[in-house]
């Protein structure tokens, strides 16, 4: 760290008036320097800076002047210099370099984030130090405290003298309890209610969830965002001239307690009454015109116009024109209250890309990122390609940042060069961990995954499961590029083993073995189309804690459905029935489709979701045909309350006058289907048993609303919502059903209710109290049996 030179100049006054016999000397011509004091500093930083060297003319001003050079480096608590005959002789003390700085008692704060905030100041290892720098690191961190809310935070220095002129710096913090907020208040408002301004605002006093949300505890940062919300509030509402006067924060006398008054003056309300071009648009006005969001009649809208000025900008810029303005200036009535939007535009040069320098990526290589550029080197300047080129480059999940930067090429003046400048982020991880769901129970998972392996952009992952119901264990690898035109290949090999959810529904179990390949071919930006090939061997145990006996000519289970012992050709007597067809081999060929736009696969309040997929039993014995559709909707309807809908479709049938193979059925119940029945429990059922068949035909529709938890202000991650389930799976109807058992089986059911979602550190848990609505009774006289509810249902990583 440097010091100021008029401190530097003060210091060496002093330093003048302290030892006069060394400024009374008569000019000499200097023989030889001799330095005096260094332990660290390098001596040919001392000759270097000190302007003066043998055979020069030595005189008090030179003297001076060489004395504010070496306190200017920042190096030494004192210098002074001497002579002895025509030696000059030059004397200092250096101030102690810093050798570790650490901290004691922090917990609000990371360390490295306060060692950062040390040394934007200058204070940092190997670097020199003294009793000021200590000082204003005190009152750094103190700062630091404050914008947390920690007024009452006492900072202690120790310095720890080290051999060789060096020190250990420790900071010893007692950070106090935090200063609540007691109470917000808005003052000026007129067109709206303070409460309804004051639930804009991340900041509160606090509900019974604020140790949680923490919305109680003060920040500067949280405080300049949520007057840009308030302000936001009124400008998309007209209020054209809304001003935020003053901000006041009164701190109780104890720093326990804060009240935050925010003076405003709304201004009138304007309505726009036109809007109008200016500039040179190159005759393509009627081009721009169709990208005016600004609507005639409308109250004023500063959204609307920042989304028109941006539109026009990036407009320019699929032209080339990448230093194109565009300004936005109101012509105000105050008359009438009308405001004319004048839009006008300077297009300045149109450019081309000379070149793309990519930084930042020590592990990823270059062709991964370049790849993904659909900017060309070359090409004249788009704006709207090289927005798309970023958005790809971070949808890859290598980076926490990416950026892109634009540069003039010097002495060119229709070139540019970008440069994409990324963070690095790890991309590998390692899963062990447990779960808990109230259908599988206590599972066991484990995973490796490797998203960018030896900086590739390949994906390699192992997942391992051990629920009590499904265990799997499945080794997947991609290549994202398989191809140069983007096409990517899923390899994936897997081993899967499946039992009934409910004891009364046997103990049976299905295995599955088998791998395929999964091509995905890029549509466009947004969509892609997936194809695959796999093979399938399943493997079926019939279960043991039942009987197989003679029932009006025909073998009955009560430890297996009969529906499986019928495909897989079972007779016998427990335990010794022998299945014929046990053992089936599949070839089943894929087709897919997705597009997905949301802004949030954790959290999504806007875009949608649509997958379709189609499989098909080809070349074995196992020939079907299985379809399905899924359709999400977000709708944002404000900053707390979003609307989702969900809807999925599936078709099935055998083909070639084989059977459908059972243990491909849809099924439904449960979170992520049809909440307030048992998972997978709806549908035709076994009339022994009373076991889940699943069905070919499935159709589910959801309706979910979700606002802010009470006490949790606007955060996200923890959410109420309310819901609506409607759906069945549905089969063919049977030569034994009757009637009655034909309606019962078709039925739609329903159900609605309330829940929680919350993005938990194990993962997105939901959790949800449905009362079913539409749901079959019990009609023993038919032979109908009642729907296996559930009203209370928890899960981690349910989707939706």
């Amino acid at each position: 760290m440097h010091l100021p030179k008029s401190v530097a100049a003060i210091a060496a006054l002093l330093v003048s008036m302290a030892a006069p016999p060394a400024w009374a000397a008569d000019p000499f011509t200097v023989r030889d320097i001799r330095l005096e004091g260094l332990q660290r500093v390098e001596p040919g930083t001392v000759f270097t800076t000190l302007g003066i060297k043998a055979g020069d003319n030595y005189s008090d001003e030179r003297g001076s002047a060489a004395i504010r050079a070496l306190f200017e480096l920042g190096l030494f608590k004192d210098v002074r210099i001497d002579t002895d005959g025509n030696v000059l002789v030059v004397i200092v003390e250096e101030r102690p370099t810093v050798a570790d700085v650490d901290f004691v008692g922090t917990k609000e704060f990371e360390k490295s984030a306060l060692q950062r905030a040390l040394r934007e100041i200058g204070l940092a290892e190997g670097r020199p130090f003294d009793k000021a720098l200590a000082d204003r690191a005190e009152q750094e961190l103190k700062r630091q405290y404050v914008s947390r809310s920690l007024y009452n935070a006492e900072v202690v220095t120790t310095v720890t003298p080290l051999e060789r002129n060096r020190v250990n710096l420790t900071f010893t913090v007692v950070e106090g309890d935090s200063a609540r907020i007691k109470s917000v208040r808005v003052v000026g408002n007129k067109a709206f209610g303070e409460s309804t301004l004051l639930d804009l605002f991340d900041q509160d006093s606090g509900g019974w969830l604020a140790w949680y949300t923490k919305s109680n505890q003060y920040a500067r940062s949280k405080l300049a965002a949520d007057q840009e919300t308030l302000r936001s509030y009124y400008l998309t509402r007209g209020y054209l001239e809304f001003r935020i006067d003053s901000t006041q924060v009164a701190i109780s006398p104890d720093r326990r307690s804060l009240d935050l008054t925010l003076n405003i003056t709304e201004g009138e309300k304007f309505a726009v009454a036109g809007v109008r071009l200016e500039g040179n648009y190159f005759g393509r006005e009627d081009e721009f015109k169709t990208l005016v969001t600004v609507r005639p009649g409308a109250p004023y809208n500063g959204e609307d116009v920042a989304a028109t000025t941006k539109a026009f900008t990036d407009y320019f810029g699929t032209f080339g024109y990448a230093f194109a303005r565009v300004k936005a200036e109101p012509e105000i009535d105050r008359a009438n209250n009308r405001v004319t939007m004048v839009l006008k535009a300077e297009p300045a040069r149109r450019v081309y890309v000379r070149r793309l320098n990519i930084g930042g990526n020590a592990r990823t290589r270059d062709e991964v990122i370049r790849r993904e550029f659909r900017q060309f080197e070359g090409a004249w300047y788009d704006g709207n390609k090289i927005k798309l080129s970023r958005d790809r480059v971070d949808r890859l999940g290598y980076f926490t940042e990416v950026n892109v930067e634009t540069t003039e090429v010097p002495g060119s003046n229709d070139q540019i060069d970008l440069t994409v400048n990324v963070a690095e982020k790890p991309t590998g991880s390692l899963q062990l961990g447990a779960g808990y769901s109230s259908t599988d129970k206590v599972s066991l998972t484990f995973g490796i995954t490797q998203e960018n392996v030896f900086g590739s952009g390949n994906y390699l992952g192992l997942q391992v499961n051990t629920s009590s119901y499904n265990r799997t264990i499945s080794l997947t690898a991609t290549d994202p590029y398989f191809t140069k035109d983007g096409i990517s290949r899923t390899l994936n090999v897997f081993h899967t083993t499946t039992r009934p959810y409910y004891e009364a529904d046997g103990n049976y179990k299905l295995a599955s073995d088998g791998g395929s390949v999964r091509f995905g071919l890029p549509v466009g930006e947004l969509d892609t189309v997936f194809l695959g090939i796999g093979v399938e061997r399943y493997s079926f145990t019939p279960g043991t804690n039942g009987s197989y006996t003679l029932v009006d000519g025909s073998y009955v289970y009560t430890g297996t459905p009969q529906a499986y012992l019928d495909y897989f050709k079972c007779t016998g007597t427990a335990p010794s029935v022998m299945c014929t067809g046990s053992n089936v081999l599949g070839i089943p060929a894929t087709v897919g489709w997705s597009r997905d736009d949301r802004d949030s696969a954790l959290v999504p309040t806007t875009g949608r979701l649509q997958r379709a997929n189609l499989e098909v039993g080809v070349g074995s014995a196992l020939r079907y045909l299985k379809t399905d559709y899924q359709y999400q909707q977000y709708f944002a309807l404000s900053k707390q309350y979003t609307l989702a809908i969900n809807g999925q479709l599936g078709y099935a049938k055998a083909l070639g006058g084989s059977t459908f193979p059972i243990f491909k059925n849809f099924y439904a119940g449960g979170l992520g289907s049809i909440r307030g029945f048992e998972q997978n429990s709806l549908g035709p059922v076994d009339a022994v048993t009373g076991g889940s068949l699943g069905g070919t035909r499935k159709a589910i529709f959801n309706m979910e609303f979700s606002t802010p938890f009470p006490g949790a202000g606007n955060d996200r991650s923890l959410r109420l919502y309310t819901f609506f389930d409607a759906g069945n799976v549905f089969a063919d109807r049977t030569a034994s059903m009757t009637d009655a058992q034909w309606k019962a089986q078709n039925r739609i059911r329903a159900s609605a209710g309330l829940g929680i979602s919350w993005i938990s550190p194990l993962g997105p848990l939901r959790l949800a109290y449905a009362v079913p609505l539409a749901y079959q009774k019990a009609d023993t006289a038919n032979g109908i049996a009642a729907d296996r509810t559930q009203r209370f249902q928890f899960q981690i990583g349910t989707s939706f």
